[in-house]
């Protein structure tokens, strides 16, 4: 075969696989789909502090990847915490939890922020010293002491009464105490406690 067809034949087929190469580059190797979001830290801050959220993109590939920008952050109860909707920097406002979701197209993901009191010194649990008839209910309210100021944290705070065997009695974690009729009688104690720092307050109920 003369060298100037080896040489025609030669570049026809440099030029066929540099074709394919670009359009396997284009047409095989595709970026990957987001298939999911890993929102984190799950914690607990005092008021008026914050802390910096994270997303984490799962995609279909199984790769993943620490996404810096195009998330959408929201608080779902922005009177215990709020979020830079933009940054994902959350700032703890009032005792309670809140949801925190950051969210890129369809694909979503949340963490819990729990907001406590900072310089809780003592817990308030009224009414004090009630009495009820068993088969009634009744709504405990806790008030939170912080730097010389009432506070209100009943939702916040962890309800439980004593003796824990007390039949046919149980108490909601808003404080809303509940008893059975005929069975629920006698003398049991009422206590909130801070989860975070341990603080408590307590009372007395009776039940005839």
């Amino acid at each position: 075969m003369p060298s100037k067809r080896k040489l025609q034949i030669f570049a026809t087929i440099t030029t066929l696989f540099l074709f394919a190469a670009g359009v396997g580059c284009t047409g095989f190797f595709v970026n990957p789909t987001l298939t999911g979001i890993t929102v984190g830290p799950t914690a607990t801050i005092q008021q008026s502090k914050t802390v910096q959220m994270t997303a984490t993109g799962t995609y279909n590939d199984g790769s993943t990847k620490t996404l810096t920008s195009g998330i959408f952050w929201s608080s779902d109860t922005q009177s215990v915490a709020t979020v830079n909707s933009s940054t994902g920097l959350v700032t703890g406002v009032s005792p309670g939890t809140s949801t925190i979701t950051g969210a890129s197209g369809t694909q979503t993901g949340t963490a819990t922020i729990t907001v406590t009191i900072a310089n809780l010194t003592a817990i308030t649990v009224t009414p004090t010293n009630p009495t009820i008839v068993s088969g009634n209910p009744q709504q405990f309210v806790a008030t939170g002491t912080a730097n010389g100021q009432s506070v209100p944290i009943t939702n916040s705070v962890t309800w439980s009464f004593s003796p824990s065997s007390a039949t046919g009695v149980s108490i909601s974690s808003s404080g809303l105490l509940t008893t059975t009729s005929g069975n629920a009688v006698g003398t049991i104690t009422v206590t909130a406690t801070d989860p975070t720092t341990g603080v408590a307050g307590s009372t007395n109920l009776t039940i005839h």
